[in-house]
Parts: structure tokens; C-alpha cells; sequence
């Protein structure tokens, strides 16, 4: 039938099966291990716009003023994301909370690491800066203080009626219209020109475990996302994913919400609010998340997302081929602007990375192989 033949998912291989002719990304010793990705920090020229879209988008702000945002989730965490005034809007860098048996005088000895002063943090804790290979801070925390979770509605999904079950007997389903409520920040996306560096560097600093690995026409590894390792205790598929491109940047970050309804409800109240939509609602396949994907003021993106996969400590790494259409198993098609454009800027990105020797031609064909590959037969 023409539709088995047509549609199709790339196949994981465990990497106990690699041929030889696939690279396996090797995970270095660790420095210390990561057990959460605590929070987000952003410059944005006008807080008005940034705290009207957090609110919309189901973050609950705990601190709003001329200087800057800090907002929180319905979870424990007392806070997910913080904004600072500045000239200019950017992504500043993420926040790790470590395990207690983590020593962060490593990263001061071996790192150039620098000590937090308690007036930077948005929380009661402490904490270092070292610089990722691309130049960015990333701030290492511990002692990190709780708070009392929010109270929010029971999900509907544990009533759901199916062929085979039926629970929801002379009720019926009605979620309120409001904002997808925000439970955690549950991962981040960045773009590096230096794909096995980058890797290297974030497996060794934080223990981080790659879950699933995709790889160009060569063989040679482009994204990979990385899980926490918490031993026994089921970590999300990713909290952290690289991805090999023409620069050094923040592609989204991911939000997790109550459940699908929740999904549907917020892009009702993000649409009846202005807000731009980017793409969804679908399905994954690495992760398996349930998604929506929207645009802040300043065009970054942001993502909502429920019923994600998790996997212990042990689970093996999965390498597949890497195709614009393994981003979802359904849902309406990526747009094209989730892939590289071509235009002045991105010309002169290449050559520059070209005079550099920091990318070859041979890799930039292979990336936009994969890229220009049809995702689905109607593409």
C-alpha cells in the first residue's frame, strides 16, 4: 500500500548495533552531575512585553519591576526563567542545579570558574560561572531552596475513555479556558558550529547521558540529546540537545504543562492574545512529547509540551539518521523556518566559518542533505 512505503519513521539503532561506519559520540568522564535544569536567563529591552507573554504563555511571575522578571513554574522549583533590563535583547545563559556530591571548586580550578555573589541569584543557593566552549556562561548551582507547589486542576487525561477502557461514565470533559499553566522548564536547545566540542565539554561538566544521537549521511554525529543521569530515578529524554549549524545559539527552550488539554486550551488563550504560533499541535518522535511551539515579542521561541518519555541511568544510546522529517511523527508540517535560511546573513556566517576552517564544504552539503530531504510525501 502506498502509504506504508511513503510514510515512514528513520530507524534506531542501540549503539551495541552501530556499524562501523556510524560514530559513536563517546561520553567523557564526569566532572559533576547535573539533576535539573533550574532556569533561563534573558536580557529583553522591554519587560512589559516579556512579562505580558510569560503570563499568557502560563508562567507565574513572582517578581516583576523595573530591573527585571522572575518567574516560576506550579512546581517546586522557585523559579524558571529571569529577565534583565538591558540595551539589547538576548539569551543570557542557562542555570544547573548539581548533585550535593558534586565539588564546584573543579570548575573553579579547572574551569576559570567564578563565584556567584548572592545579589545575582534569583534564588537562596550558591553557585559558579564557567564559559561553555562558545563563549556562554553557564551558572552551576547547589543548595538550592524549594517552595510549596501551586495548587492546579487534576489531569484530565486520567479519564480518559478509550476502545479498550472506559473510566469517564455520566461526566463529561470541560478544562477552563485559561493559560497553559507552566509546571517546570523541562529542556533546552542550542546550535553550535562546534558540534563534538560542545558535546564533549556539556557531557563532562554536567554527566550528562545521550539518549538518542543523529547522524549526517557520513556518519559523523550532529544532534544529540542528552538526559540527566539520576541513576534509578526516570530522567526526560533530554533536558539539554546540540544541534550542529552555522552558529552558536539558542534555537528554544520547553515547558512542561498539565496535559493535552492544557496543550489545546493555552493556544486558544496565546491566539485570542496576538501571540505568533510556530508550529504544532503534534507529536515527536525523540522524546515523543506532545507539542506547541510559539514566538515570544522578540521572535525567540518557546515550547509547550506534555506526555514525554523518560529513561533511567542504564538505557542505551540510539543513534538514528538525521531527516527534517524525524522532528514529528504527526501533526501538521514543520514550517520552513525551523530550517537554516539562506540569505545575506547566513552567506556571510558560512564564509567566515569557511576562512576560519571551522566547517568544511563537505559538511555544510551533508547538512543541507539532510534538510532538503521531502519530510513527508506531500513535502
Amino acid at each position: 500500500m502506498r502509504t506504508s512505503n511513503s510514510l515512514r519513521q528513520p530507524e534506531a539503532l542501540p549503539e551495541s548495533r552501530l556499524p562501523a561506519s556510524i560514530q559513536r559520540l563517546a561520553r567523557p568522564p564526569a566532572k559533576g552531575r547535573a539533576i535539573s535544569l533550574a532556569f533561563l536567563r534573558w536580557q529583553k529591552k522591554s519587560l512589559a512585553q516579556t512579562e505580558r507573554f510569560w503570563r499568557d504563555f502560563g508562567f507565574t511571575v513572582v517578581r516583576s519591576g523595573p530591573d527585571g522578571l522572575v518567574a516560576r513554574g506550579t512546581g517546586t522549583a522557585p523559579c524558571i526563567a529571569v529577565a534583565e533590563a538591558g540595551p539589547e535583547d538576548r539569551f543570557l545563559g542557562a542555570a544547573f542545579q548539581m548533585s550535593a556530591d558534586t565539588d564546584l571548586g573543579v570548575y573553579e580550578r579547572e574551569f576559570g570558574g567564578r563565584w556567584l555573589a548572592a545579589g545575582e541569584l534569583p534564588l537562596r543557593a550558591r553557585g559558579i560561572e564557567i564559559q561553555d566552549p562558545s563563549g556562554r556562561p553557564v551558572w552551576l548551582l547547589q543548595d538550592c531552596a524549594e517552595v510549596p507547589a501551586l495548587a492546579t486542576r487534576e489531569p484530565a487525561s486520567t479519564m480518559t475513555n478509550t476502545a479498550a477502557r472506559s473510566p469517564r461514565v455520566n461526566t463529561t470533559v470541560r478544562t477552563p479556558i485559561e493559560p497553559a499553566r507552566v509546571v517546570r522548564l523541562g529542556h533546552l536547545v542550542l546550535q553550535t558550529v562546534d558540534f563534538p566540542s560542545m558535546a564533549r565539554w556539556y557531557m563532562r561538566v554536567l554527566g550528562l547521558i545521550p539518549t538518542d544521537v543523529q547522524y549526517l549521511a557520513d556518519g559523523s554525529p550532529c544532534i544529540a540529546f542528552m538526559r540527566l543521569d539520576l541513576g534509578a530515578q526516570p530522567a526526560d529524554h533530554h533536558t539539554l540537545v546540540l544541534v550542529g549549524a552555522i552558529e552558536d545559539k539558542y534555537e528554544h527552550s520547553a515547558y512542561e504543562i498539565i496535559d493535552l488539554d492544557a496543550l489545546g486550551q493555552g493556544q486558544q488563550v496565546l491566539r485570542a492574545q496576538g501571540w505568533r504560533h510556530l508550529w504544532g499541535i503534534g507529536r515527536h518522535i525523540l522524546g515523543s512529547q506532545l507539542f506547541d511551539y510559539w514566538r515570544d515579542a522578540e521572535g525567540y521561541e518557546y515550547e509547550h509540551y506534555t506526555d514525554g518519555d523518560l529513561f533511567t541511568a542504564d538505557a542505551e544510546t540510539c543513534y538514528s539518521p538525521l531527516e527534517f522529517g524525524s522532528l514529528w511523527a504527526w501533526g501538521p508540517d514543520a514550517p520552513s523556518s525551523m530550517k537554516p535560511k539562506m540569505n545575506l546573513r547566513s552567506a556571510w556566517l558560512v564564509l567566515r566559518l569557511l576562512r576560519q576552517r571551522r566547517i568544511t564544504v563537505q559538511r555544510l552539503k551533508l547538512l543541507s542533505q539532510a534538510m532538503d530531504a521531502p519530510a513527508r510525501p506531500w513535502s
